[in-house]
């Protein structure tokens, strides 16, 4: 399988004496798509960011294993983080040279052929998130490493991205971490769903529903009911500590 392996071991973080993640010990397989969920505040972005190696841990180790070679990691965010004084073929193709035409098969490949040469500014935010995942597929990651990348979407428009990543992965799979406030998201894209609670892992919880999945699913809805029980549980003991 495609992708990276990750590996975590007895991890904890601390911002300014106060932990949010304690002692998490967690493996990711080569190709699998792993979404994590959990209440505001609950260390998600910043297990997301550990893993990406934007932040080091206060203790534990984390590994990343790509026989071959080292691991290549992409982070995709909410906010599009487009250059808007290139265009989006030189948004795609940033810190990159003669990969015009990849790029170019990349931007067809997610909806927008024939708009290489225009700028940010005349795109939806819908179109924008599209470059954004382009930008990132380019690059052919081992671990794509994705914030929230929908959470400002309207809903179809959001749906219709959850449609199109389900798509390309399963045309080049590798190894997947998606945060995200969504659980039908989560549900519908996922091999394995995370519940990030009390700075640990709460829940895991592993999906062998084949794909594509559909939300009118009964099977689904009831694991929807039961994530989102743990989800309020989880956001009712928070209010209480505050």
């Amino acid at each position: 399988m495609s992708g990276a392996e990750v590996s975590l071991r007895s991890v904890k973080k601390s911002f300014a004496g106060r932990a949010v993640l304690h002692a998490v010990d967690l493996d990711i397989a080569a190709g699998q798509f792993v979404s994590i969920i959990g209440p505001s505040g609950a260390g998600k972005s910043t297990l997301l960011r550990l893993v990406a190696g934007l932040e080091a841990p206060s203790a534990g180790r984390i590994e990343l294993h790509r026989a071959g070679h080292k691991a290549d990691v992409r982070l995709m965010f909410q906010e599009d983080r487009l250059l808007p004084w290139r265009t989006v073929l030189r948004n795609v193709t940033l810190g990159l040279k003669g990969r015009d035409r990849e790029a170019e098969a990349i931007l067809r490949a997610v909806g927008l052929d024939g708009r290489e040469n225009e700028f940010p500014v005349g795109l939806s935010g819908g179109q924008r998130q599209r470059v954004a995942l382009a930008r990132a597929l380019i690059h052919e990651p081992d671990l794509l490493l994705l914030d929230e990348p929908f959470g400002a979407l309207d809903a179809i428009t959001r749906a219709a991205m959850q449609l199109l990543l389900a798509r390309l992965l399963a045309a080049r799979p590798r190894t997947v971490v998606l945060v995200t406030h969504d659980v039908e998201e989560a549900l519908l894209l996922s091999d394995r769903v995370l519940l990030i609670k009390d700075g640990g892992i709460a829940r895991d919880l592993m999906l062998d529903r084949p794909r594509p999945r559909h939300r009118g699913d009964p099977a689904l809805g009831a694991l929807k009911e039961e994530l989102l029980d743990g989800l309020l549980t989880a956001e009712g003991s928070l209010s209480a500590v505050a």
